[in-house]
């Protein structure tokens, strides 16, 4: 049940006689407003109109405060695990344990759910041996194996070659 923005309490409801529902989720019936209300003081709790535009309207026996709390919590639970993407850079010349450094790094970024960008940077003459990019591309692709699927295959980009992978669902 949504949190209502203009929800009427204990002495804001003005019907009589409406339906009943106590705090046991149990059905009591049409009764006076008077009773209803008496009955909710009784109890330490609030009378709630939920169902403002039945006839006759229908009112519960709740904690209002307790119900608004876990309506805000469940509200904020709801919210996606924003999935970033996280780029590791390289070059041609990148050394082989300065590359699985990185190689690391992309699956922990991978196991906390990101999106990885590869970006080989090519600088002068290294332009003309993309080649090499691809070669290095493919052993991280092999490297990673079945923990990722390519959402962006290998392509040069001006001065760079980029490859994005994302984690494999399983």
């Amino acid at each position: 049940m949504p949190i209502a923005k203009s929800v009427r309490l204990n002495d804001e409801i003005r019907y009589s006689p409406i339906r009943l529902i106590d705090a046991d989720n149990g059905q009591r019936g049409i009764v006076p407003i008077e009773e209803a209300k008496r009955m909710a003081r009784d109890q330490g709790l609030d009378l709630v109109e939920v169902a403002p535009q039945e006839r006759p309207p229908v009112c519960r026996i709740m904690d209002y405060g307790k119900f608004k709390y876990k309506q805000k919590k469940k509200q904020k639970g709801q919210t996606a695990h924003e999935q970033l993407v996280k780029e590791v850079r390289l070059r041609p010349k990148t050394d082989a344990n300065d590359r699985q450094i990185k190689i690391n790094r992309a699956l922990r970024f991978l196991g906390e759910g990101h999106k990885v960008q590869f970006t080989m940077l090519f600088r002068g003459r290294e332009r003309a041996h993309q080649e090499i990019g691809l070669d290095i591309f493919d052993s991280i692709l092999g490297i990673l194996g079945d923990k990722v699927r390519i959402e962006r295959r290998a392509m040069m980009q001006g001065g760079r070659m980029v490859m994005l992978v994302s984690p494999a669902k399983h």
